[in-house]
C-alpha cells in the first residue's frame, strides 16, 4: 500500500472541484477529530490505483505536508456516464484502531450454476463487519458451486478470518437459488416441438 499525496484544497474559490478535475485531480472530504472536514485534491490515476486494490470501502495511507495519515473509505462518487472518481470522502482513522465498514460479498462458482441452467437471487451485495484497520478485507467470499434448486445461503456461510466479526444477522438471507432458467427461446421451441408432435399425430 503505498501513501498518497493529498493537498489542501481552497473551497473558496468558485467551481473549485470542476478546476480540481480538469487538473487531474480528484476532489474529497477527510472527517475526524484532528482533521475534521478537512477539503483536499489528490492525483486521479494515482487514487485510481489504491481504490482498485484496497476497495471503494477499504483503508488508504495518505501525507499531509509530510506528515503520514490513514483513513476509511465511505464514499466514492463516481460519473454516471464514464464511471471515473468525481469525489472521495474519508474518515480519519488513528493507529490500528477497531472499524465497522461494508465489504462486497463475492459469489463464487456462479458461472457453475449459469452452466446448470439454474439463477441465484442476490439479496444482499454487501456485509458489515467489525475488525482492526490492517485486516479490513477487500470482499468476503460465499462457494456456492455445489448448489441446486432450493439451496439458501446466509451471512453466518461467509469465510471469514478469526480477526473478523460480521455484525449483520447471522441468520439473514444474502441469497437462493430458487428457480430454473427460462428464456423467451426456449418456450418457442417448447411450441414448434409441440406443434411438430401434434401435426405428426394428425
Amino acid at each position: 500500500m503505498i501513501n498518497l499525496e493529498f493537498k489542501k484544497r481552497n473551497n473558496i474559490i468558485s467551481n473549485s472541484a470542476k478546476k480540481v478535475r480538469r487538473s487531474g485531480k480528484i476532489p474529497g472530504i477527510l472527517y475526524g477529530k484532528v482533521m475534521n472536514n478537512f477539503m483536499f485534491e489528490v492525483g486521479g490515476l494515482e487514487l485510481g490505483k489504491e481504490i482498485s486494490k484496497q476497495g471503494e470501502h477499504g483503508v488508504l495511507n495518505f501525507n499531509i505536508d509530510g506528515e503520514g495519515h490513514k483513513a476509511l473509505v465511505k464514499h466514492v462518487q463516481r460519473d454516471p456516464v464514464s464511471h471515473k472518481i468525481i469525489h472521495l470522502d474519508l474518515e480519519e482513522l488513528e493507529g490500528n484502531q477497531t472499524i465497522i465498514s461494508s465489504v462486497p460479498i463475492h459469489f463464487v462458482g456462479e458461472d457453475m450454476l449459469t452452466k446448470k441452467g439454474v439463477v441465484i437471487q442476490k439479496e444482499k451485495d454487501t456485509v458489515r463487519v467489525e475488525c482492526f484497520a490492517d485486516s479490513l478485507p477487500k470482499y468476503l467470499e460465499i462457494n456456492i458451486n455445489q448448489g441446486m434448486v432450493g439451496s439458501v445461503y446466509k451471512f453466518g456461510d461467509l469465510e471469514v478470518a478469526s480477526e473478523i466479526s460480521i455484525i449483520d444477522d447471522l441468520n439473514s438471507v444474502i441469497a437462493s437459488i430458487s428457480y430454473e432458467r427460462k428464456t423467451v427461446s426456449d418456450d418457442m421451441v417448447a411450441i414448434v416441438e409441440e406443434a411438430k408432435e401434434e401435426k405428426k399425430a394428425k
